[in-house]
């Protein structure tokens, strides 16, 4: 036996360096062993004390494997958990087959045999596209279209469309093309882009649910819309023309709404008037009426007194609404008048016509009238007197 067997018979002597004695500290080996038969203590397995020494390798590695194993499910285990956003949803694969949408939150899947996509449903995405097509009226335009979407299927969005993204865009190029295609050049190109955006959306919208994207267009907006650049300038005149029109028209409805309430004032106005003036007539008339009637029954009492009255107050009417002044002359028995309203109009003709005179002027005109007026009441006196004889 050699040496460096353990356990040679009944030789225990101090030749064997192995054999447990005081002779110093334990070699490696045998710190290895202790620890494999440990290690098959843990995992099942059973380490000989008489074995040799492959026996004790192959042991070793069976238990070193038996740990990689176990760290290895446990990594893999832990590979497996994933979170979940509120805003997101994610589809499960197991070896490229569907198996389920996952919800929000914390999950497990086995990894290396699921796959795991998550897909954002909240999240609104944009897509703008530049299109060059014909209208009804077979002009070419230029228009620029903008899609913001939402995914919400995300199943028919991963699995039923290879590129969702792609499909959108056939798709919106295919309706605008359908929606320009049915519209005239100048609703295209002015007033009718809302129109065009709800149509195309309607439209997109049924393209996208028959290819089953899984895609929810939430809006679409044409940005810009113009001819080409060889009429662009004919367009631009023509496009100022039609402001301008507006602008007058709408400065029309300005000054109308401003002059019919006016006019629609003044004429209320003038039937007010009127209604007041005939009722001022009506009350006029009838308190003429009922002052006669009150003056025919004083008269019917009293006519010479009553006539006297009415006489008395027809000549102090008459004379307090005329300007010509009563003048007493001597020596005669008539009482003349001056006319002064024919003298002040007289006398304003000639400010007119000939230069102003002074007072003392004045004065002698005044006194010249005065005398040949006092000359004529003498003559017709006298002629009195002579015809009363």
């Amino acid at each position: 036996m050699a040496w460096n067997e353990p356990g040679g018979g009944n030789n225990k002597g101090p030749k064997d360096p192995w054999g447990g004695g005081d002779q110093g500290p334990p070699d490696l080996d045998e710190a290895l062993k202790k620890l494999q038969e440990k290690l098959g203590g843990i995992f099942g397995g059973k380490a000989g004390s008489g074995g040799a020494g492959g026996g004790s390798g192959a042991a070793f590695s069976g238990s070193v494997l038996g740990v990689l194993a176990l760290v290895a499910v446990v990594v893999w285990g832990l590979m497996g958990f994933y979170q979940i956003d509120e805003q997101e949803r994610a589809v499960v694969l197991r070896f490229g087959k569907y198996l389920e949408t996952v919800q929000p939150g914390l999950q497990w899947n086995p990894p290396l045999i699921d796959e795991v996509i998550k897909i954002n449903t909240t999240k609104v995405r944009a897509a703008s596209f530049r299109e060059i097509m014909l209208t009804q009226d077979e002009n070419i335009v230029e228009v620029n279209l903008s899609v913001q979407y939402v995914i919400n299927d995300p199943d028919k969005f991963v699995l039923k469309v290879r590129d969702p993204e792609r499909s959108l865009q056939h798709a919106s190029q295919s309706a605008l093309r359908h929606v320009v295609g049915d519209t005239g050049m100048d609703l295209v190109l002015t007033e009718g882009r809302a129109r065009i955006a709800t149509d195309v959306q309607s439209r997109l919208q049924s393209y996208l649910d028959l290819y089953e994207t899984g895609i929810l267009v939430s809006k679409v907006n044409v940005d810009d819309s113009k001819p080409p650049g060889q009429v662009q300038a004919a367009f631009d005149d023509v496009i100022k023309a039609r402001e301008d029109e507006e602008r007058v028209k709408n400065e029309a409805q300005a000054y109308a709404n401003g002059i019919v309430p006016e006019a629609r004032g003044a004429a209320q106005r003038q039937i007010e008037e009127a209604s007041a003036y005939k009722e001022q007539v009506i009350a006029n008339a009838q308190g003429e009426a009922y002052r006669f009637s009150k003056l025919l029954e004083e008269y019917n009492k009293a006519p010479e007194v009553t006539r006297e009255r009415l006489y008395l107050d027809a000549v102090q009417g008459v004379y307090s609404n005329t300007s010509k002044v009563m003048v007493d002359v001597e020596g005669g028995n008539n009482m003349m008048y001056l006319p002064l309203d024919k003298l002040a109009e007289q006398s304003q003709r000639r400010a007119i016509s000939t230069p102003s005179l002074d007072s003392n002027a004045l004065r002698e005109i005044t006194n010249a009238v005065t005398e040949q007026l006092r000359r004529d009441a003498a003559a017709q006196g006298s002629t009195t007197r002579r015809g009363g004889r």
